[in-house]
């Protein structure tokens, strides 16, 4: 069965109708986003999906007082891959007097500066049925993603930070953070607990988990 992560403050009608899709919902306390999926590519590595979901007047609301922002800027941190489900039954430049430009600029750079795809839907069913499809989509083998663009080559650069990004909790911006304090993969990979979570935004939780991962046994 095909489960989904939801944070305990998101919309109860949602988790009811992903339940309707027969998808397996796991409440929790997300520090950032709203769903988590787990995405498994085509060598076997597991990502984590972050969802952030707004309406359309909150997402108006957050172009305002900024927090659309700061939220893109956790889940770029937090997780190393992201999706914005924007939900309103209405033209969103007719929703309030707000200067068309202004959206247009925000949505530009959510999906080219932070290049984080965008999601439309109507209402919190619709929203629940994209949820549920992507979940199903995600969950068959033959459906897995390749992470690794086929356009061009990694460069070395990006093959480490690539690599980092495989550790639990480990978006973007902390890889980047990580080798820059370390140096090499390798260095990153033999840091000890306490060296891990000097680093900043990795904390007591995150320097756990990476070391648990990167030494416990491999049972098949």
């Amino acid at each position: 069965m095909a489960k989904i992560i939801v944070d305990y403050r998101e919309d109860k009608n949602i988790v009811k109708e992903l339940y309707k899709h027969n998808i397996d919902v796991e409440i929790k306390s997300l520090i950032s986003a709203d769903f988590v999926m787990q995405i498994k590519d085509v060598d076997g590595h597991v990502k984590d999906l972050a969802i952030e979901r707004k309406t359309g007047n909150d997402f108006l609301n957050s172009i305002i007082d900024k927090r659309i922002l700061t939220q893109l800027i956790a889940l770029k941190e937090n997780f190393p891959l992201q999706l914005l489900i924007l939900e309103t039954d209405r033209n969103l430049y007719s929703l309030r007097d707000f200067h068309p430009n202004s959206i247009r600029g925000m949505l530009s750079s959510i999906a080219i500066d932070y290049q984080i795809p965008i999601l439309y839907t109507k209402n919190y069913r619709d929203t629940a049925a994209y949820l549920a499809l992507i979940a199903k989509r995600l969950e068959k083998p033959k459906r897995h993603i390749s992470l690794v663009s086929k356009r061009k080559p990694l460069t070395l650069k990006e093959q480490q930070e690539y690599l980092i990004e495989g550790l639990p909790g480990i978006g973007s911006s902390l890889a980047k953070s990580l080798l820059s304090k370390f140096k090499s993969v390798k260095n990153v990979i033999n840091a000890k607990e306490d060296k891990l979570r000097k680093v900043e935004k990795i904390g007591d939780k995150k320097s756990k988990v990476i070391r648990e991962v990167l030494d416990s046994e491999y049972k098949n």
